[in-house]
């Protein structure tokens, strides 16, 4: 198999030249996002907008440039991502768009619309079949994602405490996954339900297909029917008290396979660009609302029609980085009774692991983990 192209260039400038924004844009016109026919076309770009009280996210600024780019090329962009699964600032829509324009996403920002993939409650979803799925069968997607004719993710690439890191697969696969797909990816359990939350709306039970829900007249509360519940995660979404919840109980390495999975449906059949940015390497997600010293310094941006050859040159180019003073990574390595695994993201964080995504990524098909890095800095 051909080596897959990956871009570079760092994120150095001059006085009185080119800020970054203008740097990403000529890497990402570097490396072909002008081969893809955008003209007329819906391009969904998909990026993190961040938690409420976390500020490590990417900034509004680098979406704009790409949305430029979009529409220079003919292309109608619009910026997405789809609500979590987990009680926080964006698990429907309308509080998802509030932390995203608290955060500096809006349309004026941003030069685009912003739409919420999976709907205001995250259960406008649709099910893509997984070509080659071991673990998924067909990929519960935001409807919006995939109603896009052209597929474009900006990642910000960090450490994460149960993938390892957040790369560009993680940001498809699990960030374009609805509540129920997210819910899926993440656990194999069936759903709890607290009594002292529920307020007996019975909202859920329209959504549950399989008697997994009923209804106790006695104390006017939801209770779950172990044996007609599949653990789809559709009463998630419908509930407006976060009374229904799922434990993130899914082992890492099968919640990697399955991420991968997820990503390979959102990407198979269409257009695609991908790039990636090593900015303010956060130790853990951006879905948490704080963000501590970053673990690795500043060292890039990327940008590859192939989303596996982009995480693996990024995580090379951060392997081979010096870790940060004072950061998590720095502390764990100085403890003299720390095991040293000889691998940043791991001894940042040794309950997570990353490798199994990679692998299973290449083996379903989704891209090519061999690559040649171009190096942009002097063009």
């Amino acid at each position: 198999m051909e080596k897959s192209k990956v871009y570079f260039t760092d994120f150095h400038t001059i006085a009185y030249g080119d800020g970054l924004p203008t740097k990403l844009k000529k890497l990402i016109k570097r490396a072909g996002i002008g081969e893809i026919d955008m003209d007329g076309k819906f391009v969904a770009i998909k990026m993190h907008f961040g938690e409420l009280g976390n500020i490590s996210f990417l900034r509004p600024n680098y979406a704009r440039a790409v949305a430029d780019v979009v529409k220079e090329l003919g292309g109608r962009p619009f910026l997405t991502d789809c609500n979590t699964m987990y009680p926080g600032s964006r698990k429907n829509a309308l509080e998802h768009l509030e932390c995203a324009w608290e955060n500096g996403f809006t349309p004026l920002t941003v030069g685009c619309p912003i739409l919420i993939g999976d709907g205001l409650k995250g259960t406008d979803d649709i099910e893509i079949p997984v070509a080659g799925g071991e673990y998924i069968k067909t990929a519960k997607i935001g409807r919006a994602v995939m109603d896009a004719d052209v597929f474009i993710s900006l990642t910000h690439f960090k450490g994460h405490e149960s993938t390892g890191f957040g790369g560009a697969i993680k940001n498809i696969g699990m960030g374009c996954g609805s509540r129920a797909g997210k819910t899926e990816q993440h656990s194999s359990g069936k759903p709890y339900i607290d009594p002292a939350i529920c307020r007996g709306c019975r909202k859920c039970q329209k959504e549950c297909a399989n008697n997994g829900l009923v209804f106790d007249d006695a104390s006017r509360k939801m209770t779950i029917n172990v044996d007609g519940c599949v653990g789809c995660g559709r009463c998630l979404g419908a509930c407006n008290f976060d009374a229904i919840q799922f434990s993130c109980d899914n082992a890492n390495e099968l919640l990697n396979c399955r991420m991968a999975e997820y990503a390979k449906a959102v990407v198979d059949g269409r257009p695609c660009f991908h790039i990636s940015l090593i900015v303010d390497v956060s130790p853990n997600c951006d879905c948490h609302s704080e963000n501590d010293v970053p673990i690795l310094p500043n060292i890039g941006m990327f940008a590859s029609t192939d989303p596996l050859a982009l995480d693996q040159a990024c995580v090379d180019a951060c392997l081979a980085a010096t870790p940060m003073p004072g950061s998590q990574l720095a502390r764990h390595l100085a403890d003299p009774d720390f095991p040293d695994h000889h691998d940043h993201f791991t001894n940042s964080t040794p309950e997570s692991e990353w490798r199994s995504c990679l692998e299973h990524a290449q083996k379903v098909g989704l891209g090519n983990r061999e690559y040649e890095l171009i190096d942009c800095r002097q063009q």
